[in-house]
């Protein structure tokens, strides 16, 4: 039977240990009750002095964050379905390879880089989405 604390895992289990109370703090601060929070865009007095300046606000009005998180969720997007298009198309390249191995090889090593980079797309886009979540 092995042992759960050998040299090889120690690390590993270091990091663990290490790494738990970050992600537990996390969790219990994400419960925090946020109604009697500190809310800038009401107490600040901003939405006063950009009324009287003539200025549009609400949650029509379009502001900087919203427009800058708009553009990098629409690149993110299109970066994915040209990521979707490598892996049909790496799909396809498989499929008329007909068993010639170099060929098939090719393939597989495009639906690789097209799956790896659209996890790295798909991972940034919910990053981005939880972020800019945060921030509205």
């Amino acid at each position: 039977m092995k042992k759960i604390f050998n040299k090889k895992t120690w690390s590993a289990w270091a990091l663990i240990l290490i790494l738990a109370p970050i992600f537990i703090y996390g969790q219990l601060s994400s419960t925090y009750n946020y109604a009697n929070a500190y809310n800038f865009q009401k107490d600040s007095g901003l939405d006063t002095t950009a009324d009287e300046a003539g200025f549009e606000t609400g949650p029509g009005a379009d502001t900087v964050d919203n427009i800058i998180s708009r553009v990098i969720l629409t690149v993110l997007t299109w970066v994915g379905v040209i990521f979707f298009g490598f892996v049909i198309y790496g799909g396809f390249r498989w499929m008329i390879a007909e068993g010639n191995q170099e060929r098939v090889k090719k393939a597989k090593n495009i639906l690789t880089d097209a799956l790896i980079g659209l996890i790295i797309t798909l991972a940034a886009y919910a990053i981005t989405f939880f972020i800019v979540g945060r921030l509205n």
